[in-house]
């Protein structure tokens, strides 16, 4: 019971930090320091922080803890890519992918434990929330995916995405303060422009970013854009209809002047026709944008399949040739349910 009583030290921003050492009456200085073992050099425990007296850290250890998240359990795919669940400091387990391929090292995060929006295509759709994850949940997740890719590949991360368990924009405060920390010069100093954040379409958050200024890439899920089809497959209510999507996003894009990208899955017989890539044309032309054709990856609560590779290709080609920057993305990971859509704690807490 002790533990509840301890504060999340990681919860202090340096200000606050320092106040603190001040009440202890340390020098804030030392406040510094603390915050630098906290996020740049990612310290674990107050052990490591070897330039502090062994009297401080303890003093440390008796008011102060450090929720740091385990590798539960990891799982190596056969094309190099690694599954990873995480332990939280209350059991609870996230997953996160490290995705490698030839010119990138990608590491794949959760930001929530479960989700609230109920898309039928997507595992962790059919999991309850069960809460938002700290700021310093996400960056250890980042943490371990680097050291794992240095560990098992020798090349350090390179990209973030921001497209694992939970919606990151209904835990917008943490996701942004997760970023700040992880392209901080005092913390692991990533580019923004190696970030981006995936929303299944939270019209209102959207034009938050835009107020916010914010520099990392954005991505929306879409996979149809035609109302009817659309809610069919991610009910998350008329207040984010395409209409209202494509005002907040010229909104987004007005303040931040960041082009978007579009996510569609296509599925068999569901979305794959000429008319749907007409459709998602017309849709791309609100603001600059790229798509991103996706396979869709089986699940075993969902009977959806994938479209056949060559509807893919034409639907592909269709947007090429209306001159919509476009790509086809293989999956990775499938093998160990690491793709897109599939992560769902099968583990018990």
């Amino acid at each position: 019971m002790q533990k509840n009583t301890k504060t999340d030290i990681r919860s202090l921003d340096l200000p606050g930090l320092q106040q603190h050492f001040s009440d202890m009456k340390e020098p804030a200085y030392r406040a510094k320091q603390v915050y630098q073992w906290l996020w740049e050099k990612s310290a674990r425990s107050f052990d490591e922080m070897s330039n502090l007296s062994k009297e401080l850290r303890k003093k440390l250890d008796e008011h102060y803890v450090i929720n740091t998240v385990e590798i539960s359990n990891a799982q190596f795919s056969n094309d190099r890519t690694i599954k990873n669940a995480f332990r939280l400091y209350d059991n609870n387990i996230v997953e996160g992918v490290l995705i490698p391929t030839e010119d990138r090292m990608t590491a794949c995060v959760s930001s929530q434990v479960g989700c609230s929006l109920t898309c039928k295509f997507c595992a962790t759709g059919y999991m309850d929330r069960k809460r938002n994850l700290n700021a310093d949940e996400i960056y250890d997740q980042v943490v371990l995916i680097d050291q794992q890719a240095k560990q098992n590949y020798n090349v350090p991360l390179t990209n973030i995405v921001y497209m694992g368990m939970g919606e990151p924009l209904l835990n917008y405060a943490n996701v942004l303060k997760s970023i700040e920390r992880i392209t901080a010069p005092d913390g692991l100093n990533m580019s923004y422009k190696r970030i981006t954040v995936s929303t299944a379409g939270i019209a209102k958050m959207i034009k938050k970013l835009g107020d916010d200024g914010v520099k990392f890439n954005l991505a929306l899920s879409l996979h149809a854009a035609n109302d009817k089809k659309r809610n069919e497959i991610m009910p998350i209510s008329e207040h984010n209809s395409l209409k209202a999507l494509a005002e907040a996003l010229k909104y987004y894009f007005q303040k931040t002047k960041n082009p978007v990208t579009y996510e569609y899955i296509v599925f068999n017989d569901f979305n794959d026709e000429l008319e749907d890539a007409m459709e998602l044309e017309k849709f791309c032309k609100h603001v600059p944008c790229k798509v991103n054709l996706i396979e869709y990856n089986p699940i075993q609560f969902a009977d959806f399949l994938n479209a056949d590779g060559d509807k893919i290709d034409a639907f592909a080609n269709y947007l090429r040739s209306k001159g919509v920057n476009t790509n086809i993305r293989r999956s990775r990971g499938k093998d160990i349910d690491a793709a897109c859509g599939q992560l769902a704690v099968k583990e018990k807490a």
